[in-house]
């Protein structure tokens, strides 16, 4: 297995629901475009991964200056996020190893801590199956009768909220994706593929301002996450102390 991971950021939807002139990953948050924040918070943790970015092959707002890895390739994105997965792991097929492990992360969290990512790391770096950033449920949890009442309410024991990145080994997250294609399975996350093959990937606590971007509201909830943790940092940081 390589020392450094492998990650794959699928940035290649048009992000619809928010409403607006481009794909959400190119919105403005804090000056600057969300693709830049979510890139700049994983090569905080991760200086010496090698990036495969996921783009619409027509995408004419994407600038590569805003990518701060030294290693990296742009990858033809495909219509569902499972495919522009599986474009990647196509891409890397001649240098990734079965036992590398590869990290996917949305590209609209640009607020996921930099410490979990690298707790991230560490704890899946001797897993054989891999696992995910993931958070305890904590309001409760209504399911709906496909008429807008309640049906029941779920018990939330035992219930995450799937965050990511989520990291599995390359040949592993390979076999997973394939078969899920074959049969025909909709796979919502790279977890939900692993698990149909019958393995339990390891849920791995992460701070729950680990947002994903989808609605309108989001950009400036976005927003008020990243300020809260800049302050926090700079509360935290001894003055002389250059951050890491």
């Amino acid at each position: 297995m390589s020392a450094s991971p492998w990650l794959v950021v699928p940035a290649a939807g048009q992000g619809r629901r928010m409403g607006t002139d481009r794909p959400k990953q190119y919105l403005t948050l804090d000056a600057r475009p969300v693709m830049a924040h979510t890139l700049t918070r994983l090569h905080a943790a991760f200086p010496g991964a090698r990036l495969c970015l996921c783009l619409d092959p027509d995408d004419a707002w994407f600038d590569p200056d805003w990518v701060p890895f030294a290693d990296w390739r742009r990858v033809a994105g495909g219509a569902e996020r499972a495919d522009s997965v599986a474009n990647a792991l196509g891409a890397i097929a001649g240098e990734a190893r079965d036992d590398d492990l590869v990290l996917v992360h949305d590209v609209a969290r640009p607020c996921v801590d930099v410490e979990d990512l690298r707790r991230l790391l560490q704890v899946l770096a001797d897993d054989a199956v891999g696992g995910l950033l993931a958070a305890p449920v904590a309001d409760t949890m209504k399911r709906d009768d496909g008429a807008g009442r309640v049906a029941l309410t779920e018990p939330r024991a035992g219930l995450w909220h799937a965050l990511t990145p989520q990291g599995f080994r390359y040949g592993l997250l390979n076999q997973a994706l394939r078969q899920a294609t074959a049969s025909g399975v909709t796979v919502t996350d790279e977890a939900s593929a692993v698990e149909a093959l019958g393995h339990a990937p390891r849920l791995v606590p992460g701070r729950r301002d680990n947002l994903k971007i989808t609605h309108p509201e989001d950009l400036a909830l976005a927003g008020m996450i990243l300020a809260a943790q800049a302050s926090v940092h700079s509360e935290t940081t001894p003055e002389g102390v250059a951050e890491r």
